[in-house]
Parts: structure tokens; sequence; C-alpha cells
């Protein structure tokens, strides 16, 4: 009976809640509209917020409420998992109110929503790169937040994530190996610029052990001619990659490497 009396009571104000919510969408009060919205928001019913406020936002622009409807809109957007919604309000909000009461946090979970909305490293990574920007610019505007650890953490995620989509690409040409053209070049270049533009990444080892692979079998596979000269280039990227990487899980395999490249130049 008590199960029954709490589900009917339930249903009551759930009805109760819809129908104020249809009032305020109907009703040509615009601040009872904005009370409302403020007040779904602090029940983290986020989609009724966004939804009043998506009109609120045009109606209050000069208005004192302006400032707080556009990033109180972003932020039902964010905490709705919308981060590409979220974003643009964010961008809106900042680009409006630079030094506004909200900027910091505008700014901050504008790039923090697209780290969270970034994609896997086989996808696409445009958001990726859009993350690091904002996530950047927040870190400039607000170098003493107190959120500059969690950007910082996050830009370092992202951009692993950059390298690791280049390794990938880089695994793929070493995989085509001479396959209608010198793949291992390829795979060298790939691999190479990643570590250039990302010398920190955890990646590096697995990068610079795929350069020093693509070079030994690219010398192996070469014509004789060309085999000596290429057999000295795996030997100075296997010295690289001792000198960086002296304890390399893959370091008896790198001296195999060594020793047949080593070999064949003094056996010459």
């Amino acid at each position: 009976m008590k199960k029954q009396i709490f589900i009917a009571l339930s249903a009551v104000m759930l009805l109760t809640s819809c129908g104020e919510y249809n009032k305020v969408l109907k009703s040509p009060d615009y601040n009872y509209r904005y009370e409302y919205a403020k007040k779904a928001f602090e029940l983290q019913k986020y989609t009724q917020a966004s939804t009043i406020l998506s009109d609120l936002v045009n109606v209050f622009k000069g208005t004192d409420k302006a400032e707080e409807s556009l990033y109180l809109l972003g932020l039902s957007y964010y905490e709705n998992k919308d981060y590409d919604n979220a974003g643009s309000y964010f961008k809106n909000y900042y680009q409006h109110y630079p030094k506004g009461q909200y900027a910091e946090l505008a700014r901050f979970y504008c790039g923090y929503g697209y780290y969270i909305d970034s994609p896997e490293s086989q996808l696409d990574q445009k958001k990726t790169v859009e993350a690091i920007e904002e996530l950047q610019s927040f870190l400039d505007f607000f170098p003493k937040s107190d959120k500059v650890s969690i950007a910082q953490n996050a830009i370092f995620e992202l951009q692993d994530k950059l390298v690791l989509k280049e390794l990938e690409n880089a695994q793929l040409y070493y995989n085509l190996g001479n396959y209608m053209g010198n793949n291992y070049e390829s795979a060298v270049i790939t691999a190479k610029n990643a570590i250039k533009e990302y010398p920190y990444s955890k990646y590096k080892e697995k990068l610079e052990m795929l350069v020093l692979k693509a070079r030994y079998r690219e010398a192996v596979e070469s014509v004789e001619e060309k085999k000596e000269e290429r057999m000295r280039t795996v030997v100075d990227e296997y010295y690289a990659f001792i000198n960086d990487f002296p304890e390399s899980d893959t370091r008896k395999e790198a001296d195999n490497i060594f020793k047949v490249a080593n070999k064949f130049i003094n056996g010459k």
C-alpha cells in the first residue's frame, strides 16, 4: 500500500512538473521563465534549462541578465554532455565578455568539454587539436587558475593521442614495406616528425624503435650498391635509440639489429 501511494505521489509530482514546464514555455514573462530555468538547472534538468535559455539569451542581450544567461546556457549543454553546443556558447560568452565574471570558467569548460569529446586516435583529430588550442588559450589567459593542472594534464593526454595517431600511421607505412614504393622512408619521416613536434611524448620510445626497424628493413631490402650506406644509417639510429632508452624492453631486438648491420659493414 505504501509503495502504491509513493508511486501515485511521484506521478502527480511529475505531471505537475511537466505542466509547470509547459506553462513556462508559453509564458510571456521572461523573468519568470529565467528563474524557472535556473531552478531547472539546480535540479539537474539540463534539457529544460537549455531549452528555455536558448530563447532567452537573445531576449536578454544588452540587459543585466545577458552575461549570466549565456554562461548558464553553455553550462546546461555541458552538464548534458552536449560538448559541441556547450563549446559554441562558451566561446560566444568569452568573446563578448573577455573580462566577464565567468570568463575563466567559460574558457576552461570550453576546452575541457572538447577534451572529453575527443575521438579515438584512429579517427579524425580535428576536435583533439581544437581542444588543445582552447585549453592552451585558457592557460594563457588564466595562468594562476586553480584548474591549471587539470588543463595541463588534459593537454598532455590530447598530445599523446595525436602522437599515437602518427605512430599508427608510421606503423602502417612500415607494414607496407616496399609495396609500390619505399614506405620505410615514409615511416621514418612520419615517426621523426612526431618526435620533433612532441619530444616528451610517452610514445617516443616506440617511435624511435620503429625508426630503427624501418631503417634496418630498408637497408636489408635495398639494392646492393645502397646497402652499406643504409646499414651505416642503421648503426647511427641504433646508437641514438640506446642513448635515449638504454633500459628499453626492446633493447635485445635493437642489439640484434645492430649486430647484423655492424657485421655487414665490417665484413665488407
